[in-house]
C-alpha cells in the first residue's frame, strides 16, 4: 500500500510556486499525495493532472475569528481521519497551528514549515502571547518544524515553544533552472521593481515615496510595480493611480508570471516591515543575476551581502531607502553588472530548492520507513 503524504496551505498558487518539485519527488518516489487548499486558482487543477487528490478547504488568511478558526480545526481533523495520512506537511501560519494541532491530537507526524512569523509578533502585543501558545501547544509533538532565518528560529527556541525537533532550510529555495541568469539590461534607464502583495506591511509607502524623491533627481529612472491590492486596504488603489499620473511609478497590476519584468529590471526593491520568512521574490530575482535592495529583517537581509550584490536600509524609513536608490544608481554600468553576477553566484551557493527537496524527501523517508 502507498504511504500518503497531505500538504496544508492556505493558498493553491503558493504550494504550485514553491512547492511543485517537492510534490513531483513524492509522486515518482510512489508516494500518494494530498493537497488540501482553496480551490481559488487553475494551480490546483495542475497538480490534480500529475496525480495529486484535492481537498477544498477555506481559509480565512488574516482573520481573527475564533469561530472561525475553530471549525478549522474541526475541518483538519474530519479530513486527517478521512484520509489517514503517513505523514502531515504544513505551510503558514494557520495551517502550521491547526493542522499542527489536528495532527497532534490523533498523533500522525508532522512536519511544520515556519514561512514566517508575521506582524503578530512584533512589540508585545496580546496577540503575540496568544500565537506563542499556540506554537507552543501545537509544534510540541511535530516531526520537525522547518523555519526559514534564525531569527525566528531564536524567537521559538528562547521562549522554549519548541525544543529538538527542529531544522534551519534556505526558505523554500529557488528552481535554478525555472529563474535562470539573464543578461543585465541595457543602462539608458535604471530601473527599479516592486513585486508583492500591495499593503503597509509590505513597504508600499517607502517604496512609492521613494519613487517620488528619486525621480525628481533622475526623471530618467523607471520604478515598476506589481501586486494586487489587499481588499482590506484598497485606499492604496487611489494613491498608487495619483503616483502613476505624475509618472512617479508604472503599475503593472497582477502578474502571473513576472520573469519577463524581472529581466527588464536592474534592482529590485521589497521594503516589508517584517514577518518575511524567506523573502521568494529577492531569491528569484538573485538568481535571474539582478542587484537587491532590502529591508534589514530576518528573511531579507539573508540574501544580500552588502554592497556586493545590493544593499539594506532600515526598514519604515524612506530616506535611507532613498539613499540607497541613489547610490546604486551612481555606480558604473559594470559595477551594476558585477552585483547582478554576485545574486546569481549566492543563490546558486546557498539557496538551492533541491536542497529544501532533500532536506523533506529525507523527514519524509524516515517517518514512513518506521
Amino acid at each position: 500500500m502507498k504511504k500518503r503524504v497531505l500538504l496544508l496551505g492556505n493558498h493553491g498558487f503558493v504550494i504550485y510556486n514553491f512547492r511543485k518539485e517537492l510534490i513531483q519527488e513524492l509522486l515518482r518516489n510512489g508516494y500518494e499525495v494530498y493537497i488540501s487548499l482553496p480551490k481559488d486558482d487553475d494551480k490546483v487543477q495542475t497538480m490534480i493532472s500529475w496525480g495529486c487528490h484535492f481537498i477544498e478547504t477555506n481559509i480565512d488568511r488574516r482573520g481573527t475569528n475564533p469561530i472561525t478558526d475553530f471549525n478549522l480545526i474541526l475541518h483538519y481533523l474530519k479530513i486527517l481521519k478521512k484520509v489517514k495520512p503517513d505523514v502531515v506537511l504544513t505551510y503558514t501560519i494557520k495551517p502550521n497551528l491547526y493542522g499542527g494541532l489536528a495532527s497532534r491530537l490523533l498523533n500522525i507526524p508532522c512536519i511544520n514549515n515556519i514561512t514566517g512569523l508575521g506582524s503578530g509578533f512584533s512589540g508585545d502585543s496580546l496577540l503575540k502571547k496568544f500565537l506563542s501558545k499556540m506554537y507552543k501547544v501545537s509544534l510540541k509533538k511535530s516531526h520537525c518544524v522547518f523555519f526559514q532565518n534564525t531569527s525566528d528560529m531564536n524567537i521559538l527556541l528562547d521562549n522554549k515553544t519548541i525544543k529538538g525537533n527542529y531544522e534551519l532550510i534556505p526558505g523554500s529555495g529557488v528552481n535554478l533552472n525555472e529563474f535562470m541568469f539573464k543578461d543585465f539590461p541595457d543602462e539608458q534607464n535604471p530601473t527599479f521593481l516592486f513585486i508583492g502583495r500591495i499593503m503597509k506591511d509590505k513597504g508600499i509607502d517607502e517604496y512609492l515615496d521613494a519613487a517620488k524623491e528619486v525621480k525628481g533627481n533622475y526623471p530618467n529612472v523607471r520604478f515598476n510595480l506589481i501586486g494586487f491590492v489587499e481588499e482590506t486596504q484598497s485606499h492604496y488603489h487611489e494613491k498608487i493611480n495619483n503616483y502613476q499620473n505624475h509618472d512617479y511609478v508604472k503599475y503593472l497590476g497582477y502578474q502571473s508570471d513576472v520573469k519577463p519584468f524581472i529581466e527588464e529590471s536592474h534592482c529590485l526593491v521589497q521594503a516589508s516591515h517584517g514577518g518575511e520568512g524567506l523573502s521568494n521574490v529577492l531569491l528569484e530575482t538573485g538568481a535571474t543575476g539582478r542587484a537587491l535592495i532590502a529591508s534589514n529583517i530576518p528573511g531579507c537581509r539573508e540574501t544580500i551581502n552588502e554592497g556586493e550584490n545590493g544593499y539594506i536600509f532600515e526598514p519604515k524609513n524612506t530616506r535611507d531607502l532613498v539613499e540607497k536608490i541613489e547610490t546604486f544608481i551612481q555606480l558604473s554600468f559594470e559595477s551594476k553588472m558585477k552585483m547582478g553576477h554576485n545574486s546569481r553566484k549566492k543563490v546558486e551557493k546557498e539557496f538551492d530548492r533541491n536542497i529544501v527537496v532533500n532536506a523533506y524527501m529525507e523527514k519524509i523517508n524516515q517517518i514512513c520507513k518506521q
